[in-house]
Formats: structure tokens, C-alpha cells, sequence
């Protein structure tokens, strides 16, 4: 499938030598849900505001459906929608007057049957002449998603779309993340919540110092680069493992109940029949065998080290 957003050695320096991006190159595809993690001040928000124009970039090149960001910025700019961080909105404005100027700015001619499809899509139909400053944050939230969507883009950019909102609101936003992908928009989100790439992502990013240091499939990085522990409970307590079984791959539990084995998944050979075996050898009796799968945040701090280190 080909890329609807290419990133080729991006580049954003500023006065007095600090380079935010350093060369960033990324290949996103049509109809895709990509999460970029990192920690604050990573450069995910710059590489946004590159991108959708409201940050020049130093060097690099940014094009959206072939139509490239600095030389073709009228063409690049309507493929692309942006809910920002901060919700900023009129207050007194009503809900449908704000999605309907937003169309508007982009020289979209006036068309109630999409503003009603989008203001339904987010179920914010029944808050349509409601102005601003009487919604939720949740639904303001979804306001800016409106707004961002009123000139039909192909692309749309969420930077951090789920702050500040409650566990309840966060899942909905997901579910409209999810329905948006199903009418073909490719979505690029940032966050700070794991889970949240974790749930809707179909490729994640990690971005650190202004490196992207890596772009992968989510399940296929999990499967690459996640281990898996094998805990073996047993009935009465060790004060250490015995010689005949230390390892690097095996600790004891802080209070002395279990053994704990980190293997690779990938290799084709875990060691656990062994181990099983070495266990009983030394007169140790198993209670219970309790397996855990890395997740996605043991990956991601693990990576965001690295590149500290």
C-alpha cells in the first residue's frame, strides 16, 4: 500500500544551537493507526507542528499524498486535520456554528449533511446548538476532533487526545479513533498512556531526544523485542538460589517463594524443561508455574534507557 505521508530526514534546529528533530525519516501508510511514544520533550509535538505546517522545519522534506508541505502547502494543508493539546475554543460559540467555520477556513462550500455526519459520528448531534462553555471536557474534546475533520482530510494528527480525560471518556475516544480508521482516515497519534498504543495501534513509534528510534508493527515488536517470565511458586521459602542453579536469566522472588526465569521468546530453545527438571533435582517443590508477557511500557522504557545511556 502506498505512503500517504513520507517524513525524509526531517530536521528542526532553533536559535542558540538546540535541535529538536534530528533527521527523522518515516513511511506512513493510507488507512493506518500509528502511536508515537516518548517522553516529554522528545519532539513528538514539533514533529506534528512540522508537519501540519505551523513549524518550519531547518532541513528535510514532508510530503502528504505527494504534495509536498513547504511547495505545495495549500494542497498539503487540506489532507490534513489536527486536534492540538490544549482545547481552544470560543466559549460562547454553539457547538455546530464552530464545526462549520472550521469547513469554512479551508474553502470547503457549506454542506449540513457533513457537518451532521461528523457532529453524529462523535455523538455530539444533541449538542449542537449547545455553546462551548456548557460541555464536559470530554466533549469539548471531541469538538476539536469535529472541527479538525470538517474539511474532510485524508490524514488526521492527535496530539495527546486523551489528556486530562477520565478512564470511562478515554475508551470512547478510542472507539471514535477506531471508527474514523473504518472510513479509510490514517490517524498518527502521540501519548503518554501505553495502554493507549497498546489498544488502538497498529504500528508504534518511539521518539527520544528528537530521534525516532524506532517504527514497527506493534504485535511484531512485542513478539521481537518482549520477553516473557516464567515464575515457578514454590511451597516453602529459599533464602537463595542454590549454586547449581544460578543463572543470569534466574532471580528470587523478594520474599523467597518463587523462582524467577526471563527467557526469549524468538529462540528455539527456552530452557524451562530444564530448568523444571534442575529445580526438582535440588529437592525444591513447585506450588505453581505462573507465565507474564512483557508489555508494551516494559519495551518502551527499556528503549527510552538505551537511548539515555
Amino acid at each position: 500500500m502506498p505512503s500517504i505521508l513520507s517524513v525524509q530526514d526531517l530536521r528542526k534546529s532553533y536559535a542558540g544551537g538546540f535541535e529538536a528533530l534530528k533527521g527523522i525519516s518515516l513511511e506512513i501508510e493510507e488507512g493506518e493507526i500509528i502511536a508515537l511514544l516518548g517522553p516529554n520533550g522528545a519532539g513528538k509535538t514539533t514533529l506534528i507542528s512540522t508537519i501540519c505546517g505551523i513549524t518550519t522545519p531547518t532541513s528535510g522534506t514532508v510530503t502528504v499524498a505527494g504534495h509536498d508541505i513547504i511547495t505545495d502547502y495549500r494542497a498539503a494543508r487540506a489532507m490534513i486535520g489536527l486536534v492540538p493539546q490544549e482545547i481552544n475554543l470560543e466559549p460562547f460559540e454553539r457547538v455546530q456554528n464552530t464545526v462549520k467555520f472550521s469547513r469554512g477556513l479551508f474553502g470547503r462550500p457549506a454542506d449540513p449533511a457533513v457537518i451532521e455526519r461528523i457532529l453524529r459520528q462523535l455523538s455530539l448531534w444533541d449538542k449542537k446548538d449547545s455553546q462551548i462553555r456548557e460541555l464536559s471536557g470530554g466533549m469539548k474534546r471531541r469538538v476539536l476532533i469535529a472541527k479538525a475533520l470538517a474539511h474532510d482530510p485524508r490524514v488526521l494528527f492527535l496530539d495527546e487526545p486523551t489528556a486530562g480525560v477520565d478512564v470511562e471518556l478515554r475508551k470512547d475516544m478510542w472507539q471514535i479513533v477506531a471508527d474514523l480508521k473504518k472510513d479509510g482516515v490514517t490517524i498518527i497519534l502521540t501519548t503518554h498512556y501505553i495502554e493507549e498504543a497498546e489498544a488502538i495501534a497498529d504500528r508504534v513509534g518511539v521518539i527520544s531526544s528528537g530521534k525516532l528510534l524506532l517504527v514497527e508493527g506493534k504485535a511484531k515488536l512485542m513478539a521481537r523485542m518482549g520477553q516473557k517470565e516464567l515464575e515457578v511458586q514454590l511451597t516453602a521459602p529459599i533464602k537463595e538460589i542454590p549454586a547449581e542453579l544460578r543463572s543470569d536469566a534466574l532471580r528470587l522472588s523478594s520474599d523467597g517463594h518463587a523462582l524467577i526465569y526471563t527467557y526469549d521468546t524468538q529462540k528455539e530453545r527456552t530452557g524451562i524443561t530444564k530448568l523444571l527438571a534442575d529445580v526438582a533435582a535440588q529437592g525444591l517443590v513447585l506450588r505453581d508455574v505462573v507465565t507474564r508477557q512483557s508489555s508494551l511500557e516494559d519495551i518502551f522504557v527499556g528503549l527510552v534507557k538505551e537511548d539515555v545511556a
